[in-house]
């Protein structure tokens, strides 16, 4: 599911909860290597989109053979092939909700995921025991990856990846070279004899195996753990999660550090300093006040620490460092990462989150942020443009607005503030 560019982001399949925090029935997140979700793909006409699929096939060859994927290949691989036009309605499924972090966090962190994951846990221990050991990556971390992605195997995908990945390039004309580039990544794997065409199976956005790669992912990161000849992330275990525990390590994981932890914020404290460009010593943190929430012990010695508010100041605050950030290469949603972190540590049996999340937290419609961004602009606090993203440029233009009313500058977008900016005017 992930690859090396912060390009991540949450898709939506048909009939499951979606959006930019949300995903499909089996999992609620989507790969890093897919981009946001605001494709608007129609499915043209049966007789131009059986023509242009024909012609987007023969132009494919041409970069094929250039990446040294043979025609014997090449043929193997399309032949007989159609477009899925269910997958065109797929990509362009917009949800006009997303979850609220405390939905999100609470919809992963499940007593069934983890009734699931303590199960694993003990089945899979030999071998997570030796992931852990060869990668020095958290066993919980990838237990928990495992079970957000496929619901620990029960998920995994029956679509034909070649299928899907190259009806999205002929289609997708906003990002043809991305899916181009993960479907020539998928036919030299089967270039490299790692699969076959009719064993090449995942999501209908071409994520794969049990904790959901990319094309491009598994050419990169994936290994054969237990040495049979073949990286196996479809039907073997220890080859899908030593992939995982290797692409957290390229990503930076450091051995015997924690991905973060809940925090509890002193009267009075500058809501501002929860930014990515602070990173700050845990000494430093407690020299202003913050102090640990949970019961274990924190070292003294953590560095680069980021706050993360992820409902604003009335809700949980957590401490997160480069272990973090390392999930966050795999996919690039901070809920996703508190997700898989909080997960983690349920299963290695830490308590709940201890601070409420805030009741009564609504989510926002993509027309809501964007109305959001509109007024904020009106009152002279630009948020980089209206496209109903809550990024940096926004979260900066909420904050420098709240410090002018006397607010708590947590940066926030939510309903309250939306309607506080209406009764403004903006």
């Amino acid at each position: 599911m992930a690859i090396s560019a912060p390009r991540s982001v949450v898709l939506l399949a048909a009939g499951l909860i979606v959006g930019i925090l949300g995903g499909l029935a089996y999992r609620t997140t989507w790969p890093a290597s897919v981009p946001l979700p605001d494709i608007a793909v129609a499915p043209p006409a049966p007789q131009a989109s059986t023509k242009q699929f024909a012609a987007f096939i023969e132009f494919l060859r041409v970069d094929a053979a250039t990446q040294g994927i043979s025609n014997t290949t090449f043929d193997n691989a399309f032949a007989g092939l159609v477009a899925d036009p269910e997958v065109l309605e797929l990509a362009s499924t917009q949800p006009e909700y997303v979850k609220t972090a405390g939905e999100y966090v609470s919809l992963l962190v499940s007593d069934a995921r983890l009734d699931g994951g303590r199960q694993k846990l003990a089945e899979e221990a030999k071998t997570l025991a030796a992931v852990e050991s060869a990668y020095g990556v958290d066993r919980h971390v990838v237990l928990a990856i495992w079970g957000i992605e496929s619901n620990f195997g029960a998920g995994m995908g029956v679509r034909g990846v070649l299928r899907s990945l190259a009806t999205l390039a002929a289609f997708d004309t906003r990002r043809p070279e991305f899916w181009r580039n993960e479907l020539l990544a998928a036919l030299k794997m089967m270039q490299l004899a790692d699969v076959s065409a009719p064993d090449l199976a995942g999501s209908w956005a071409g994520a794969m195996g049990h904790t959901q790669f990319m094309p491009t992912t598994y050419l990169q990161h994936a290994v054969d753990f237990d040495r049979d000849g073949r990286r196996d992330i479809w039907t073997n275990v220890a080859d899908a999660l030593a992939s995982t525990a290797n692409y957290l390590k390229a990503s930076g994981w450091t051995s015997n550090a924690p991905w973060g932890f809940e925090v509890r914020l002193p009267a009075g404290f500058d809501y501002g300093l929860a930014s990515p460009s602070t990173l700050s010593s845990w000494g430093e943190w407690q020299a202003l006040g913050v102090t640990s929430a949970e019961a274990r012990s924190v070292s003294g010695k953590l560095a680069g620490l980021q706050l993360v508010l992820p409902s604003g100041a009335n809700g949980p605050a957590f401490l997160v460092g480069d272990n973090f950030r390392a999930i966050l290469k795999y996919n690039n949603s901070t809920n996703y990462a508190l997700a898989v972190g909080h997960l983690a540590d349920r299963l290695a049996g830490a308590a709940p989150v201890r601070t409420p999340w805030p009741p009564g937290d609504k989510p926002m419609s993509k027309s809501e942020r964007e109305e959001l961004q509109r007024r904020l602009g009106n009152l002279g606090f630009d948020a980089g443009g209206i496209d109903g993203v809550i990024g940096n440029g926004t979260k900066a233009a909420i904050r420098l607005f709240q410090k002018t009313r006397g607010l708590a500058a947590d940066g926030h977008a939510g309903l309250a503030l939306l309607e506080r900016l209406r009764q403004e005017g903006g």
